[in-house]
């Protein structure tokens, strides 16, 4: 029997992927839960050992030795413990080794329940510490099934398990069906009382920085930085970079010869626009570059608290910075964290 146990124990860690010592405690756990239900006795009055080296595995009853037994499940008076274990004496511990078939049907079944949950639980935990390692990175999906009337999206991460994605993190016009491979990214890994709950997106900017590390050797060294990134998925994103190394050009590296590097990452997005911008320490200089690709005469920053600032654009570039329905000007403010006013060069010299 004892053979059997160890047997099912092994394949059972090696099926789960959970380390023995972990499945013992569990199954320990269980046993003095039975025998406490069986015996009506407390968690001291059961012993449990199990060696997995040895192949050896026992339950016993623990008893207290008295002159006068107050309760017969936990106590033992000192004659009948002398028959079994000759010169004992009272205030010392009787151990009595039961045979697992006399925990009864009912134990066996609460011991195999509390196994079971165990095993779930540690499942659980393991898929936690699974997806917690990927949080902030981007992983493979299979879309699994889909929800039209919410607008939701299940998806399988393998070993991660399954994750939604709602409408709010999905690209606009982007369109999915069952049995689909997607790249998402992990926002974030919440615990819950059903397990890991696994948050993902395809609309965070995180993804198309992820995106950018993995095609970039540059930045996956640590040479080239990304210092900003703001993005409206399915449209465009404006990335700022900067070189830690004079002889490399931070936007060159993230571009690629004849911009291949930057055209495969705007595939994978489905035609979204990518602006690559150089980041710089001086605002002006770092808000003239995010206004790409309109050509800036002057930034003027205004004093305060709040950080704003007033750009000069020549007059036929105004609709150029602002960009489509404000779009590029939108993408600037929250690329550099400063408030933009936009002016035509014809209107702007003569305010005061």
């Amino acid at each position: 029997m004892n053979a059997e146990f160890f047997e099912a124990l092994a394949l059972l860690g090696k099926e789960r992927g959970l380390s023995a010592d972990y499945l013992i405690e569990k199954i320990k756990a269980a046993i003095v839960i039975a025998v406490k239900k069986d015996y009506d006795v407390e968690d001291d009055n059961v012993l449990v050992e199990i060696d997995p080296e040895r192949g050896e595995f026992s339950v016993s009853l623990v008893q207290e030795i008295v002159e006068e037994p107050e309760n017969p499940r936990t106590q033992v008076d000192l004659e009948t413990a002398r028959q079994k274990k000759p010169g004992c004496e009272a205030g010392q511990k009787l151990v009595t080794p039961l045979k697992t078939k006399e925990f009864g049907r009912i134990a066996a079944q609460t011991a195999k329940h509390v196994i079971r949950q165990g095993i779930r639980e540690a499942e659980r935990s393991q898929l936690y510490t699974e997806m917690q390692s990927k949080a902030h990175e981007i992983v493979s999906a299979v879309v699994t099934r889909i929800d039209p009337a919410r607008g939701l999206l299940t998806v399988d991460l393998g070993k991660g398990g399954e994750a939604v994605l709602p409408r709010g993190e999905q690209v606009p016009g982007e369109e999915y069906y069952e049995g689909q491979h997607l790249q998402v990214y992990v926002v974030d890994v919440a615990v819950t009382e059903r397990g890991p709950r696994v948050m993902i997106s395809r609309t965070h900017p995180g993804l198309v920085k992820r995106m950018f590390e993995m095609e970039v050797p540059e930045i996956f060294e640590g040479t080239v930085e990304v210092k900003a990134i703001a993005r409206e998925a399915g449209a465009r994103t404006k990335m700022a970079v900067c070189s830690k190394d004079e002889n490399v050009d931070a936007q060159g590296a993230c571009i690629g010869a004849h911009g291949a590097r930057v055209a495969k990452i705007v595939e994978e997005l489905g035609g979204e626009k990518i602006d690559v911008v150089k980041w710089s320490e001086d605002p002006a200089e770092f808000i003239s570059a995010a206004l790409s690709p309109a050509r800036v005469v002057k930034v003027e920053l205004l004093e305060g608290e709040s950080r704003s600032c007033k750009v000069t654009v020549p007059d036929q570039q105004l609709s150029l910075a602002i960009g489509n329905k404000g779009q590029n000007a939108r993408l600037c403010a929250r690329l550099t964290g400063y408030n933009i006013d936009i002016r035509p060069e014809s209107g702007y010299y003569g305010e005061e």
